[in-house]
Formats: C-alpha cells, sequence, structure tokens
C-alpha cells in the first residue's frame, strides 16, 4: 500500500527520538564500518541492514526506517530498483545513496529513483552523519564535487540507446561488422554510431570512449 509523502519534515533535533537507519549494501565490511559509525552517533541508531535490494524493500516494508543508506550495485535486485520499490511503499521514503561509482550516469540515476542525497564510500564520518541530518530534515545532501558532475551530465550531449547498444558492444571487443550483425543493422549504419559516438563524448578513439563510458557509468562489462 503507498502512503502519502508526508509534508512536515521530522524533528531532528529531537533528543528523545534517534534518526532509525536501514543499512543496504552487499559487502559485510562496508556494512560493519557503518554499524559502528553510526552507533557512535547518540542521535541514530541502526533497526536492520540487508546485503541486497529485495532484501532491502523487505526490510523496509518492515522496519519503516527514517532513513535508508541505499547502494548502487547489488546482487538480486539493484539499488535502483529497490529505491523505486521502496517508494513504491512510501513515496515519503528518504533515501541517502552510498557508494564509491561517482560516475555521473550514477548520479542521475540514483536521484531519478527518488534518492535524496549522494554520499561516497570514502566519506569522512562527520560527512556521512551532516548527510543523514539532511536528508532526515527534508533537505537534499548532494557534495559540490558530485553536483558539479550532474550539471555535466544535464548539459552534455546525452547518447541514444542505439549508441548506447553500440557503444556496450565495442566495450566487449566486437568489430563494425559483428556490431552489425548483432544489432541487425548494416556496417555504415554502425560506423555512423561510431562517429557520433566519439563526437559526442569527446574521445579520440574507441578505446578511449569505452574507458569514458566505465567511468561515467554509461555501460557496465
Amino acid at each position: 500500500m503507498t502512503v502519502p509523502d508526508a509534508e512536515a519534515a521530522p524533528d531532528a533535533t529531537s533528543p528523545k527520538k534517534a534518526i532509525r537507519v536501514l543499512i543496504a549494501d552487499d559487502h559485510y565490511l562496508v556494512r560493519a564500518g557503518l554499524i559502528s559509525l553510526i552507533s557512535r552517533n547518540p542521535q541514530m541508531v541502526v533497526v536492520a541492514e540487508a546485503v541486497n535490494g529485495q532484501e532491502a524493500v523487505r526490510a523496509y516494508r518492515t522496519h519503516r526506517p527514517d532513513i535508508v543508506l541505499m547502494d548502487l550495485r547489488m546482487p538480486v535486485m539493484d539499488g535502483l530498483k529497490a529505491m523505486v520499490a521502496i517508494r513504491a511503499i512510501h513515496t515519503g521514503a528518504r533515501i541517502l545513496v552510498l557508494t564509491s561509482f561517482d560516475g555521473d550516469e550514477y548520479i542521475f540515476k540514483g536521484l531519478q529513483a527518488g534518492a535524496r542525497g549522494y554520499c561516497l564510500k570514502d566519506a569522512t564520518a562527520d560527512e556521512l552523519y551532516n548527510a543523514i541530518m539532511a536528508v532526515y530534515s527534508g533537505q537534499r545532501a548532494i557534495p559540490p564535487e558530485i553536483a558539479a558532475k550532474l550539471v555535466e551530465r544535464i548539459n552534455g550531449n546525452e547518447l541514444t540507446s542505439r549508441e548506447s547498444e553500440v557503444l556496450s558492444l565495442i566495450a566487449t571487443g566486437k568489430t563494425n561488422h559483428q556490431i552489425g550483425t548483432a544489432l541487425f543493422i548494416t556496417e555504415g549504419t554502425v560506423k555512423t554510431h561510431v562517429n557520433n559516438i566519439l563526437t559526442k563524448m569527446n574521445a579520440r578513439d574507441r578505446t578511449e570512449a569505452v574507458i569514458m563510458a566505465l567511468k561515467r557509468g554509461l555501460i557496465t562489462l
């Protein structure tokens, strides 16, 4: 059942109510480290943890935490799909993406899926606390370097779905002829897509385009 989004932000300053946090990450050491950090803050408490997106959705439904710390890449169900599912349960869910991937496509997709903030895994304890407090209070928590990448993503030349398909096949080592066969298009059409990809990404060659795409999160291997 979908719960309407609350208009008023919770009182993050009340000492009687700790911020209840759900941690979703498939790495045990990451979860253990986050639990340790959050436990040091008297204003916060970890109420549940999950090792994949499906567990995160179930844990959210059961515990209704105030904040979800969500990794993007997890088995079974990734963080993006889990965020969509959680927001289907409660449109006002406050989700903070916590990841090691800072590519602009990851950022864009995370925010598009409903994340209220973005925090990298190399953030300091204070940066994590501040991000949790900001999102809990109904604000957005996007570090300046992340915001800059998001602006680049919005202002940049976005690849079409077909160009993304071509680029993904280039990353696997396929030739233009093989790409054309796989996508049922002519080799000449493939060459046109490749030229468009290089132009839009400002890449010198196919290899540089693949490296840039992987770093930005446009494709995965």
